[in-house]
């Protein structure tokens, strides 16, 4: 396996574009360096009236105010640089997913052909009578499982893609929601659906991650990686 040796190589490798940037060697030439505020200091200084010469605390200011503006523009080269890092490693890592899942925050799932559908129901607290219902794209319920009494935290459910009547219901997205009893009262828990990443995409925006079925989500938005 090749070692990525810089940014360009790193996005070529995940299939993005992202053009290198050139950071050239010297400083540009508009950019005022120490050395060119010390002679026009001294340029002033040379041509000041001699009756009126700059007072102390006038040329203490002007130093003070340009060490100020340049330690500004490093601070903010170093942020950038650090920004720039951070992105690398955020879409290396981010690549390591392609092929894997993730749990993620959405009421949609996706059956694929023979496959089923699996996710997460968080409990604020031990719950009993909890349930997951699995309806088609139009609304309408096609399976109903019970899961019985359930303790507090996060537990993990899987739909085989069978209906109510033991048949396969066909390859598309379905809308997942859960109902559990706490308490005597009818709550709904959040629900985690885990999804295939096919591919991940770099944008503006951060990170975004291609979900198989279910289309482009945010990579912050993973709430855990399998």
């Amino acid at each position: 396996m090749s070692l990525v040796n810089a940014d360009y190589d790193l996005y070529q490798s995940l299939g993005l574009t992202n053009q290198p940037v050139d950071k050239g060697q010297g400083k540009s030439q508009s950019e005022l360096q120490m050395e060119d505020f010390l002679n026009l200091m001294v340029t002033e200084m040379t041509h000041q009236d001699p009756f009126k010469p700059m007072d102390n605390a006038e040329l203490a200011t002007q130093i003070s105010q340009f060490a100020a503006v340049s330690g500004i523009e490093q601070l903010n080269g170093s942020f950038n640089d650090l920004s720039g890092s951070l992105v690398s490693n955020q879409a290396l890592q981010a690549s390591g997913l392609v092929g894997r899942s993730v749990l993620v925050p959405t009421y949609n799932g996706y059956l694929g052909e023979g496959g089923s559908v699996k996710g997460v129901l968080g409990l604020s607290s031990q719950a009993s009578n909890v349930t997951v219902r699995i309806s088609n794209a139009a609304g309408s319920l096609v399976r109903e499982i019970s899961m019985g009494n359930k303790p507090a935290g996060e537990v993990n459910f899987t739909w085989d893609g069978l209906n109510d009547l033991g048949e396969p219901m066909p390859a598309g997205e379905y809308q997942i929601s859960a109902q559990a009893e706490i308490d005597g009262e009818v709550l709904s828990p959040y629900v985690l659906v885990e999804a295939a990443v096919n591919s991940v995409s770099l944008g503006t925006d951060g990170l975004t991650l291609n979900l198989e079925g279910l289309g482009h989500v945010c990579f912050n938005d993973v709430a855990e990686i399998r």
